[in-house]
């Protein structure tokens, strides 16, 4: 049995340029675009205002604003490749220069949103909530005591009362706050992404289970046809040279029977595991109608799994092909039967009502050893024999 496979597409070349961004990059640059903007906004609002506003200690002011504005930058690209420490001491710095930079530039108005965003910045940024928390609140002492400080030391300056300047560590919380959202987020893209594999590797493992079953039937089927083909051919041969011509010409009709009938069961085969996706009790019906016999339900149908619903399939076929082979013109019927621990089917003939075909019924015997094997691995039980003057096969398999 030979099987086609579509050949895998080939990959298409990716035209030339710049990559395209994947879904979680572009979320990512999409979600920064409102944080640069104001980032940018903060710091040239601070430039142009700069001249013109009224700063306090300027040679201490522009140095602090340089660094803050480095600072800011630095918060741009990902902090993946710097340590836990290393971060901490980033989000601490931008906080505390921020802080610093408040009461000394606060007349540019601008130049007041840097603490904020350096805190926004450490909730989003850093790990650890405590320690996010932690420079937050430090930046928020740091803000009043420096714009306390600076109002004392400069009476004449405009300046936010201290305890306004404790807001700063406020936005710590807007930041974990997106933190949290864009790591829920992550993960779940990648619970998607494991289920989808998931679901691919059952699809394989279905596959491959769907494609055991079939090359098992087909070989049940074939192997043992094949077996009394030569068998047949085998004491064919033997006759012949015996001198016994017409015995030898009644064991080749058999094995060209065994032959066509060999073709038939295989048939049958592929069309049973067709058919075993409907309920059992509907493919039985279905069997039984086609080969004129009765059909009894007992108990409440309950599902199988594939392979026994399959067994019990091939269990029927072939004992009512040997119903059909062995005892033309009897009386056929199938029983199938639903308890709370196993499922039984019976399926019986009453007793020939004409002559067998002798090329038909010379067979091996080997379809119900076959199907005991199958069977037992299922840890059932099959019983063939005769009952009256007919013949009965009974199936047991525990659920």
């Amino acid at each position: 049995m030979t099987s086609s496979r579509h050949p895998d597409p080939q990959p298409q070349p990716r035209p030339a340029g710049r990559a395209p961004l994947s879904g979680p990059s572009r979320e990512r640059v999409e979600e920064s675009l409102p944080r640069v903007f104001l980032l940018l906004v903060t710091i040239a609002g601070t430039i142009v205002q700069w001249p013109a506003g009224r700063i306090t200690l300027p040679a201490l002011a522009l140095p602090l604003f340089v660094l803050t504005s480095l600072a800011a930058l630095g918060t741009l690209p990902s902090w993946t490749r710097l340590t836990d420490r290393q971060q901490n001491a980033a989000a601490a710095a931008y906080v505390l220069l921020g802080s610093l930079l408040l009461p000394l530039a606060h007349d540019t108005t601008t130049a007041s949103l840097f603490p904020y965003m350096a805190c926004a910045a450490a909730g989003t940024k850093l790990t650890s909530r405590r320690t996010a928390v932690g420079i937050a609140v430090s930046g928020a002492v740091v803000a009043a005591a420096a714009t306390a400080l600076v109002e004392h030391l400069n009476p004449g300056t405009s300046q936010w009362p201290w305890w306004i300047a404790l807001t700063v560590g406020l936005p710590v919380y807007i930041g974990i706050s997106r933190r949290d959202r864009s790591e829920a987020l992550l993960n779940a893209r990648r619970a998607t992404d494991e289920a989808r594999r998931a679901t691919a590797s059952e699809a394989r493992e279905a596959a491959l289970e769907e494609r055991g079953r079939i090359a098992r039937e087909i070989h049940d089927v074939l192997g043992h046809s094949l077996s009394g083909i030569a068998m047949q051919l085998d004491m064919a041969d033997a006759l012949r040279g015996s001198d016994r011509h017409e015995e030898a010409d009644t064991a080749v009709r058999r094995a060209r029977a065994l032959a066509v009938d060999s073709i038939s069961e295989t048939r049958r085969a592929v069309q049973a595991l067709r058919e075993d996706t409907l309920p059992l009790p509907q493919t039985l019906r279905q069997m039984a109608e086609n080969n004129s016999a009765a059909f009894e339900l007992a108990g409440d149908p309950a599902p199988l799994p594939p392979e026994a619903a399959h067994t019990v399939v091939r269990v029927a076929q072939e004992a009512l092909t040997n119903a059909i082979k062995y005892a033309p013109g009897a009386a056929r019927a199938l029983r199938l039967g639903f308890a709370d621990d196993r499922t039984t089917l019976t399926v019986s003939n009453t007793a020939a009502t004409g002559a067998p075909r002798a090329e038909l019924a010379g067979g091996t015997g080997m379809g119900l050893v076959g199907m005991r094997e199958r069977v037992a691995l299922l840890g059932g039980t099959l019983h063939a024999g005769p009952r009256g003057e007919g013949w009965t096969v009974e199936l047991e398999i525990p659920r």
